[in-house]
């Protein structure tokens, strides 16, 4: 049992299917019983967690907390959590529970050495929330990586209005605007960008292909996850 992965979802619904879609691609399989069992508890009720952080918002622990209970009880023996916002709360979360938790800024690192890319400056794409909380700059900066993030114009008129529509399910409309945030965090000397938003690589396959190293946070932390579960057979 202790094979089963818990995916902590909902957050949003499109994110946690695509993570659903990509755990699966990703395993090397042959066949139905070569993939890693794991239970999705996908609940779109979560109150927001950036408005949480920044505005004041109603407190997503007690949901969260609730998740990781129904996963405990499911028989789970680690969780992914395909949001990267909520990892705001990974302390308090993973005191809560026995299980652990697979952090997606730790996944996100691994992936972008799996890309080739060395610590150094790279972008970082994601919430209000996320940037607010500095997830990425607090636990990548001490290893060595430089965090580059959107300017407060960028993030109201190209980054945070793209998620809005990736969470509308408005995929295609997202790719423009996201695009040229990343480029824009290149252009600064970004050797990378970061996708830490789990809709933000949806909008960006929504269009052509950057040219230049992305790290979609829900592909590492997948990847992640198919690392934990094959130590465990």
């Amino acid at each position: 049992m202790t094979r089963i992965l818990g995916v902590l979802g909902g957050m949003g619904p499109l994110a946690s299917a695509q993570f659903m879609l990509r755990l699966t691609l990703l395993t090397p399989a042959a066949r139905d019983q070569d993939h890693v069992p794991s239970v999705l508890w996908s609940d779109p009720r979560v109150p927001d967690r950036t408005a949480a952080r920044l505005g004041g918002g109603e407190d997503p622990l007690p949901a969260l907390l609730r998740g990781l209970r129904g996963l405990e009880g499911a028989g789970c023996g680690a969780v992914a959590i395909p949001c990267n916002t909520a990892h705001g709360w990974f302390d308090a979360m993973q005191a809560a529970t026995t299980l652990p938790i697979l952090h997606i800024v730790d996944a996100a690192e691994a992936e972008l050495r799996r890309l080739g890319v060395a610590p150094g400056p790279i972008g970082v794409m994601g919430t209000e929330g996320t940037l607010a909380m500095r997830l990425y700059q607090d636990r990548l900066e001490p290893r060595g990586w430089r965090c580059l993030v959107p300017s407060p114009e960028e993030m109201r008129r190209l980054v945070s209005p793209a998620i809005a529509e990736v969470k509308a399910n408005r995929v295609a409309e997202a790719h423009r605007p996201l695009a040229e945030a990343a480029r824009v965090l290149v252009a600064r000397g970004a050797r990378a960008v970061v996708l830490g938003c789990t809709e933000i690589p949806l909008g960006i396959a929504a269009g052509p292909a950057l040219p230049f190293p992305v790290c979609d946070t829900i592909d590492a932390l997948a990847r992640t996850a198919i690392a934990w579960a094959a130590q465990r057979h």
